[in-house]
């Protein structure tokens, strides 16, 4: 089990900015590809974005254009960030991080809230 810890979730209003991080310990993995994926209430959890180990950043088309993810600079890092930009009302949800190693494994979740 890959421990991930997620961060920089909030409230925020339409059209403003936040960056999500998500971490896991130097020692885990390579990860084939890590990113996140996103629920709302009543709704089911889809993929928002991901990057591959070898850095190519695939995204939903519903938030490509306003979101990117990408990867700390540090070769030993496995730390990813999404800077989430323009952001929309139907971005409100729980945005959970993941990293495939074994299997796809799941981040906490941190709450990203846009208001009109």
């Amino acid at each position: 089990q890959v421990q991930l810890m997620e961060s920089g979730g909030g409230l925020v209003k339409s059209g403003g900015s936040l960056r999500l991080s998500c971490s896991a310990a130097r020692e885990e993995g390579p990860f084939s590809a890590m990113g996140w994926h996103r629920q709302a209430p009543g709704k089911e959890r889809y993929l928002v974005a991901g990057i591959t180990r070898g850095g190519a950043p695939y995204y939903s088309t519903s938030v490509e254009g306003r979101f990117t993810i990408s990867r700390d600079s540090d070769s030993m890092s496995n730390t990813i960030y999404l800077q989430m930009n323009n952001l929309k009302v139907e971005d409100t949800a729980i945005y959970f991080c993941f990293a495939d190693y074994g299997g796809r494994n799941w981040g906490q979740g941190t709450q990203v809230t846009v208001s009109s």
